[in-house]
């Protein structure tokens, strides 16, 4: 009896264990950093996404889902009201996702009167890859230990085709470069994508 009281126990403080630690990954994913904004009128603490958003900076993290989809065309579309001309610098680190959601920040991308720039990082899969093809011509960038992934045909018969449209061809940067999803391969920060986070006096206007 004391025996299987005992293994109660244990297993119990497994089950709690195991939820306490799902609970710490749930709290620390939803840790979003604060960057603190230094002017003349004061501070102002910004939500990081808010803060990459003020430097035009959208940020595709995980599945294309709806709510993703939600988020990056009012994201698009207010940043081509503020400035049509300017670029929008589109960074995707995406396994892929749902199709309607993904084709409706494509259509977007190509609605708006800003040019997008895309740049890879990470992995740029199925309806990803989708999205880093659909930047500006000559502004499509990977990182070069990214993975591109876009889902092959064989050439076969339209109805053989759409029952092999899972067969996934991964590639590297060069290759997807060789295959014409991106212009160019960057190890660093070209000097045109710079930003204006740091001020005329040299200074970086935030703080984290």
């Amino acid at each position: 009896m004391r025996s299987l009281i005992s293994r109660t126990l244990s297993q119990l403080g497994n089950s709690v264990t195991a939820r306490n630690s799902t609970h710490h990954r749930r709290c620390y994913s939803n840790l979003i950093p604060m960057v603190i904004e230094h002017s003349s009128r004061g501070e102002r603490a910004y939500d990081i996404f808010s803060r990459l958003l003020k430097e035009r900076i959208v940020y595709i993290n995980g599945p294309i889902s709806d709510d993703t989809s939600h988020v990056v065309v009012a994201q698009l579309l207010f940043l081509e009201s503020e400035n049509p001309s300017k670029p929008i610098h589109m960074y995707i680190n995406s396994p892929g996702g749902a199709v309607t959601a993904g084709l409706a920040i494509y259509d977007t991308m190509q609605y708006i009167r800003s040019p997008v720039n895309t740049i890879c990082i990470g992995q740029a899969a199925s309806m990803g890859s989708l999205l880093l093809a659909a930047g500006a011509k000559g502004e499509r960038r990977s990182l070069p230990n990214a993975t591109v992934m876009v889902h092959q045909p064989s050439g076969q018969p339209i109805d053989v085709i759409q029952k092999n449209m899972d067969r996934d061809y991964f590639m590297t940067p060069q290759e997807a470069k060789e295959f014409g999803i991106i212009d160019e391969v960057i190890d660093e920060r070209p000097m045109a994508l710079v930003t204006d986070a740091v001020g005329n006096d040299g200074k970086d206007k935030t703080s984290t």
